[in-house]
């Protein structure tokens, strides 16, 4: 399915859907509700059905959410969304810097003593009512679960729920039979003295029994609930329809597929026979899903599929790289194509579009991994814009385009930015800012650490260079990624917030930035796994640990200012382009392999 342009909704329509809900709360004797961007498996992503928080706001960013009353409401985001967040939602909402002001910072203000906040447990997990709980302690404010969401009452043209085929991943990408998975993480939990696992993420579920589905956008992952339990059997809750007899000879005889409905049900069971604790995640397991287990003893940990699902094994790194050198090929051609184009006669969309265009034409996509960014101009200033038929701008000469784009393979996922040149040139602090996202960029990629140190020991590394010119950016340094699963993926980050230590195996993105609203954005991202270092003479006896790049593709050089850049930052722009071309240029055209030729000249 090629990128759609249209928003779910606009700054007009949310007005009136507001006055609806709260015509709703009013009947359901409440005198607030939460509104989150989650779903019922709680992961990042949501298919349309779920897509709440857009819905009513009109706001589209990955992360948010909602608090409405009687008399007031507020849209809740981050640093990335503060431009997107004022475009999108209606001045009837208050737009709240989080995480500068809290939701029970402002829910004190907004309601007085003895007020009710409802909220769906379907849609959030323990870790988050629990402080929004201490936030308000002593406010006299209460929460409730309510059995229903109000906004599903009040969405006339509400999506159906997706019905995505279930398919079995290939054994020579998963790397892992799904039998062998479920022993070994079924065995982890009996040592540590639990029965089981209750799995509500849909990526955790994919990985664990080798399946991948279509139920979330951009996402081969299906909408499915599972119980991992100590003798490495599963019971899975799947909708019928998804499954068909290929499907059931993959999972085998250690996994019984149950409707949805038999859910909860078969959690009340569990709750009252299980001869141990039954793990749930803090984080991530919905409310509802512990109270159908209320009989039971609930060991609070980490989903059991997380950290093994991070830490690529051979068959499914060798499916990275595979998928990055297809991926690069696909944007070699768009480059080549961008730069000889009559490039003051694009828009966005024509960007878009083309680039999708040749991905697909590798013959090998499965789908986009995420929308297409593609922000021209002031618009790349958005760090998560996304062009719409409304918004869909014309390039100019000496603009900057933040492209960020990528795709899913079979056998991996792809992410990589590159910020585009309009003409031959741009101004002086265009490219200044540039070359200091470079630097950060280039200090993460030849980095070599202690093992046992995480995300946030490394981030500072690349706002070095932004931050002796007094710059920042307000987004992670990076993420992680799936193999043939969601383009972000955790738990580690190079972030200042993460303390996951990162490991060998692990894929993350590299992506220092930097944005001045109304005018110009830049960011420039490749994908990095994190390998033992090579031994280096005369080195302290201790375990290393570097990044092997992934991704492969030019890097604007008209942009860099090579009089700022060390001796060694030259050296390793030069030699990543050398890299690029002996990896890629034989399998271009020769066209575009005479482009590559010229777009990876030394500096």
């Amino acid at each position: 399915m090629y990128q759609t342009f249209e928003t779910p909704s606009s700054p007009d329509q949310g007005p009136p859907r507001l006055a609806a809900l709260r015509e709703t709360l009013a009947d359901l004797g409440v005198d607030a509700f939460l509104v989150p961007r989650a779903d019922a498996h709680q992961g990042e992503y949501v298919a349309p059905r779920d897509d709440r928080l857009a819905w009513l706001t009109g706001f589209t960013g990955s992360a948010g959410q909602c608090l409405v009353t009687a008399s007031r409401a507020a849209v809740f985001a981050d640093g990335r969304y503060t431009v997107q967040v004022r475009e999108q939602v209606a001045p009837a909402f208050e737009k709240i810097d989080w995480p500068a002001t809290m939701p029970a910072t402002w829910l004190r203000d907004a309601l007085p003593e003895g007020g009710v906040l409802a909220y769906d447990p379907w849609l959030h997990a323990k870790g988050e009512i629990e402080r929004l709980e201490a936030g308000l302690a002593g406010s006299g404010i209460t929460l409730r679960p309510l059995e229903a969401n109000p906004i599903d009452a009040i969405w006339p043209d509400q999506p159906a729920p997706p019905q995505a085929p279930i398919v079995p991943q290939p054994l020579e990408f998963a790397g892992e039979p799904h039998g062998q998975k479920c022993a070994r993480l079924g065995a982890a939990l009996a040592a540590a003295g639990e029965a089981a696992a209750v799995l509500t993420l849909p990526d955790s579920i994919a990985w664990l029994l080798n399946i991948r589905g279509s139920d979330i956008p951009r996402n081969p992952v299906p909408h499915a609930f599972a119980v991992l339990f100590a003798d490495g059997q599963v019971a899975l809750f799947a909708d019928d329809a998804k499954c068909d007899d290929v499907l059931l000879d993959h999972l085998g005889p250690t996994v019984n597929i149950e409707s949805p409905e038999a859910f909860g049900p078969t959690l009340e069971v569990i709750a009252r026979e299980a001869k141990g604790p039954i793990r749930l995640d803090r984080g991530t397991c919905p409310l509802w899903v512990a109270a159908r287990l209320a009989e039971a003893r609930i060991s609070w940990g980490e989903d059991p599929c997380i950290l093994p699902k991070a830490c690529k094994n051979p068959a499914e790194l060798q499916g990275m790289r595979d998928a990055h050198i297809r991926d690069a090929v696909a944007m070699c051609r768009f480059l080549a194509w961008f730069d000889a184009a009559n490039q003051q006669s694009l828009t966005e969309i024509d960007l878009v579009t083309r680039l999708e265009i040749m991905r697909r034409e590798t013959n090998q996509l499965m789908e986009i991994s995420f929308d297409t960014i593609a922000g021209a101009g002031p618009h790349g200033a958005l760090p998560h814009y996304r062009v719409s038929t409304d918004s869909n701008a014309r390039l100019e000469d000496g603009q900057l385009v933040v492209l960020d784009s990528g795709g899913q393979y079979l056998d991996g996922t792809t992410d990589i930015t590159r910020t585009l040149l309009v003409g031959a040139d741009t101004g002086p602090e265009e490219k200044a800012a540039f070359t200091r996202v470079l630097q950060g960029m280039i200090a993460i990629s030849r980095l070599r650490f202690p093992q046992g140190l995480s995300g946030q020991h490394l981030d500072a590394l690349a706002r070095y260079p932004l931050w002796l010119a007094g710059q920042d950016y307000d987004h992670g340094t990076g993420h992680g990624v799936g193999a043939y699963l969601c383009v972000h993926e955790g738990p580690q980050r190079l972030s200042r917030v993460s303390d996951i230590a990162l490991r060998p195996g692990m894929i993350l993105s590299n992506e220092p930035g930097y944005y001045r609203e109304g005018a110009f954005g830049i960011r420039i991202e490749n994908l990095i796994v994190v390998e033992p270092a090579a031994e280096l003479a005369g080195a302290d006896a201790r375990s290393m640990l570097s990044f092997e790049t992934l991704t492969w593709v030019p890097i604007e050089r008209r942009l860099i200012d090579a009089a700022a850049l060390s001796v060694a930052e030259i050296a390793w722009v030069n030699d990543y382009h050398a890299e690029v071309r002996a990896r890629i240029r034989p399998l271009l055209d020769e066209p575009t392999a005479l482009w590559l030729d010229q777009a990876t000249e030394p500096l």
